[in-house]
């Protein structure tokens, strides 16, 4: 005896949402960094390209988030925020030109 099962396909390729069959990009993340207590917490921030950072002001006087040649938020209010979208891989040092103890960095893969 002969059984014959009929299997119906859905036209999908691969396990992803794409019909072409290429692999999802992965959605960027925010990473948040605040500036509180004279300092930027986390000091370190690993990212991918495309990922977007933000500082925001925690503390009562003024921040800035300045990057030679890369960014600068200018004078950054108490409660103010500032975002950054990073575009290029390699290490991205920043410090706050009011107080240059403050210093931070930004990894991206």
């Amino acid at each position: 005896m002969l059984t014959l099962i009929a299997v119906a396909t859905s036209g999908l390729v691969g396990c992803n949402d794409r019909p072409d069959g290429a692999a999802a990009k992965p959605h960027p993340t925010t990473h948040t960094i605040t500036m509180e207590a004279v300092s930027y917490k986390p000091e370190v921030v690993t990212a991918k390209v495309g990922d977007s950072i933000v500082w925001v002001n925690k503390d009562p006087y003024p921040h800035t988030a300045t990057a030679k040649d890369r960014f600068d938020s200018k004078e950054m209010l108490p409660d103010k925020s500032f975002t950054f979208t990073a575009t290029a891989p390699g290490e991205v040092h920043y410090v706050c030109t009011f107080h240059p103890t403050m210093k931070g960095t930004i990894v991206v893969k």
